[in-house]
């Protein structure tokens, strides 16, 4: 096994421990009564630049780390 596969398995592995953790600490998207009142509020407008946000945008950049890091490892060319 390479030094390279070592590398890239244990970032894999890094990636992984890290999308679950980032997943399992957003909250959820259920708005429950408040989408009765409408929903549009200061809060939903501004959420990209919340701390949910930032959380929502580091799951899409893991995500498309992790589908390419198990292509690259999935390929066998290390």
């Amino acid at each position: 096994m390479g030094i390279v596969r070592i590398i890239l398995t244990v970032l894999f592995v890094a990636v992984c421990v890290l999308l679950t953790i980032v997943v399992l600490s957003q909250e959820g998207k259920s708005n429950g009564l408040g989408a009765l009142a409408g929903g549009n509020s200061f809060w939903e407008q501004n959420k990209g630049r919340s701390l949910e946000g930032k959380k929502v945008l580091f799951t899409k950049i893991l995500a498309v780390a992790f589908i390419v890091l198990a292509l690259v490892l999935n390929l066998n060319i290390f």
